[in-house]
């Protein structure tokens, strides 16, 4: 099956591997006479991530390919596998035989008739009895694939599920980076942010018949991968609350500064005005700190797409940061230089104009913000102008 193989074979199948001797050979024989009754043209990598079991003696009996990994970690093993793979096609599980490696056809099918990735669905397909933790069922798995949807469109009922499929351009799309657990949920993230034609099919998963305990740690692991979606949806962790938080303060800050207002028995005064500053400030402050996020996610390759980031790269430069700071910045001197001369005049005595001095304080702190910014934004996408050139 190995030795006739041409240079690029349809179909590689890839194993991540860290002491599985006692299921290994189970995946590896289903994979292999799945592959011979299909009369496919496929190889077998297993990517071991630094086994002291038989495991590379048993992956080497089956005829496959053993790439090892020193790094360790769930997506370093995928990663060096990937890369070793020469098939149009990947077919990636796990070797503790939850996965059906005879299912190969189905996950195959989709990809050639256009599908770019398909990944499967235990939740909508069959779970046997102890395969899957009560936890992870209910509670773990349906929350996180409802954030990744709600954040990033996916649009799949179970983005943890480990069976998965794609085309080599596909892959070649999503630039995989991370080492850990949550390259699981990165492959999906970033399937979704490429617009990548994804198929899900329902699958059967079955008890592992490991006696070890798998290498998942709940609590840990799930974390992971909620603080990845996070750190990579600058939107929902930067963007909009930075908005609110911008509106909010706008709001007490403009509609007081001519006179107070009463809505019933309450009046609302210079501490509202000083707590919409405060939220005036804040929300540049984040939102800022989101576009340095965005800007380093497309640096690190984990969105190439961003639409913010190209009209940031066609009309943003250091010099247009500068000037609307400096603009912003200036007229809230204009407007404190005026306060300090009448309260001068006035024998600095109690401080007439708070009004004028709460929105020119915030003004003058804004500006110094957006300076700042402008100057770190500059630093950060050096890179970020060929965005520009490659779309047009």
């Amino acid at each position: 099956m190995i030795e006739s193989l041409p240079e690029t074979p349809e179909l590689s199948v890839v194993m991540p591997c860290l002491n599985e001797e006692e299921t290994l050979g189970l995946c590896l024989e289903k994979a292999r006479a799945t592959i011979q009754r299909l009369g496919l043209s496929a190889e077998i990598v297993v990517a071991d991530n630094g086994s002291t079991d038989r495991s590379v003696e048993i992956a080497r009996s089956f005829g496959a390919r053993v790439v090892h990994e020193s790094r360790k970690g769930y997506g370093s093993a995928y990663l060096a596998g990937f890369a070793a793979a020469r098939g149009r096609f990947i077919v990636m599980a796990d070797s503790d035989d939850s996965y059906d490696w005879t299912d190969i056809a189905r996950f195959l099918e989709p990809l050639r008739q256009g599908a770019d990735f398909v990944i499967g669905t235990r939740l909508r397909g069959h779970i046997d009895p102890g395969a899957m933790p009560w936890l992870h069922r209910y509670l773990g798995n349906p929350v996180l694939t409802g954030t990744l949807n709600l954040l990033f469109g996916a649009g799949i009922s179970d983005a943890h599920c480990g069976m998965r499929a794609f085309s080599r351009d596909a892959l070649d799309r999503m630039h995989l980076r991370t080492t850990g657990m949550e390259f699981a949920s990165e492959m999906v993230i970033k399937a979704a942010k490429a617009g990548l034609r994804i198929v899900e099919i329902p699958i059967t998963l079955h008890k592992d018949k490991r006696s070890r305990k798998p290498h998942l740690r709940t609590w840990r692991d799930g974390w992971r991968h909620l603080r990845f979606m996070l750190l990579l949806s600058s939107t929902w962790l930067y963007m909009i609350p930075g908005l609110v938080l911008l509106g909010l303060g706008l709001i007490p800050l403009v509609a007081l500064y001519p006179r107070p207002i009463h809505i019933g028995h309450v009046e609302l005064d210079v501490h509202s005005m000083i707590l919409g500053s405060l939220l005036v400030i804040l929300g540049v402050q984040i939102l800022t700190t989101g576009l340095f996020a965005r800007v380093y996610s497309f640096e690190q390759a984990f969105d190439q797409g961003d639409p913010l980031l190209r009209s940031l790269a066609r009309h943003f430069n250091l010099e247009r940061g500068l000037v609307l700071g400096l603009i912003v910045f200036l007229i809230g001197l204009a407007i404190d230089a005026h306060v300090l001369i009448t309260w001068i005049q006035q024998g600095l005595g109690p401080l007439a104009e708070l009004r004028p001095a709460i929105l020119g304080s915030t003004l003058l702190a804004v500006g110094v913000q957006i300076i700042t910014a402008s100057f770190f934004l500059s630093m950060l996408s050096v890179k970020v102008a060929d965005l520009s050139e490659k779309k047009d």
